[in-house]
């Protein structure tokens, strides 16, 4: 789906609020967006970029606020409950699965633009695909679907492992789980020997590398967690000290060592994917409820 035709979706979804809630909007709109990773300049940059191509300009008339979790999910209820009381325009949650969650968990009113890997009716942020129902909408990157595959590559690299790590952000509940589950059940078609590494911290993301020789993994399956996308420096660092394979799940994480490898999504592009529609708030749509959540193509890696 093209960026225009997302931009297209979601541009409406102002117009399905209720009269009193629009009335009660600060003359200039307030976006508040929510990530787990830390600031990121560039991603910033490709937010603002989103806006402006629909005529927004920060400052001008309209207001993000950007909230980098930097990994503490147990700062989402109070932050979107804040969000919420303050009655922001919309609260844009790209890439940031327990972000979105929690968020729909808390206003049934506020229009919510998400970006996940997973399926978002699996998930429960819509009622379907076609018909999303409610104030939801977004684009889902596939990461979970390409979980099999993904493994497959790994085995490019590493024919016959005796071990490969999987490496999960337990503090993302919901990423988490389902990376599991679909790892699991691509491990026992292929019969892999899988070990289960968790870490929400950089120390705890340290040690999963710094196990002993006997111990160690023969390659690195990193799962689909935003924070994990932010610490990719340390990963990249890490697998070139320790000798590791390992394959990640977006592909802008790749470019630090040779020794890796990716399949997903560019991040910088879904950023601006999810950013610039989230602020067409003074036009005339269709309510959330009728729009569809949009299924993002996957995009073949290059350099």
């Amino acid at each position: 789906m093209r960026r225009r035709e997302f931009i297209t979706l979601v541009g409406g979804a102002a117009a399905g609020w209720p009269r009193a809630a629009r009335a009660q909007q600060p003359a200039m709109p307030v976006i508040g967006f929510i990530t787990a990773s830390g600031a990121s300049p560039g991603w910033a940059a490709a937010f603002r970029q989103g806006l402006s191509e629909i005529g927004y300009i920060e400052g001008q008339n309209v207001t993000t606020e950007y909230h980098w979790l930097e990994g503490r999910y147990d700062l989402l209820p109070e932050l979107v409950a804040d969000l919420v009381r303050r009655r922001v325009a919309v609260i844009a949650t790209p890439a940031t699965t327990a972000a979105a969650l929690a968020a729909k968990a808390a206003t049934n009113t506020i229009p919510i633009v998400f970006g996940v890997g997973e399926d978002p009716v699996k998930l429960g942020l819509v009622a379907s695909l076609a018909r999303p129902g409610g104030n939801a909408t977004g684009i889902n990157f596939f990461l979970q679907e390409i979980v099999a595959k993904r493994l497959e590559i790994l085995l490019q690299l590493h024919p016959k492992p005796n071990r490969i790590a999987v490496l999960l952000n337990p503090a993302d509940a919901p990423v988490a789980e389902t990376t599991l589950r679909e790892v699991h059940e691509a491990a026992r078609a292929s019969a892999l020997p899988i070990h289960i590494l968790n870490a929400s911290t950089n120390s705890e993301i340290d040690a999963a590398f710094a196990a002993p020789a006997s111990e160690r993994a023969d390659a690195l399956f990193v799962g689909s967690s935003n924070y994990f996308f932010s610490r990719r420096v340390q990963l990249a660092v890490l697998a070139a000290r320790y000798r590791v394979p390992l394959i990640l799940p977006q592909r802008d994480m790749h470019r630090r060592c040779t020794s890796m490898r990716r399949l997903g999504r560019r991040y910088w592009r879904s950023r601006r994917r999810v950013a610039a529609p989230t602020t067409s708030l003074d036009r005339v749509g269709t309510s959330p409820r009728r729009r569809h959540s949009a299924n993002s193509a996957l995009i073949p890696p290059s350099d």
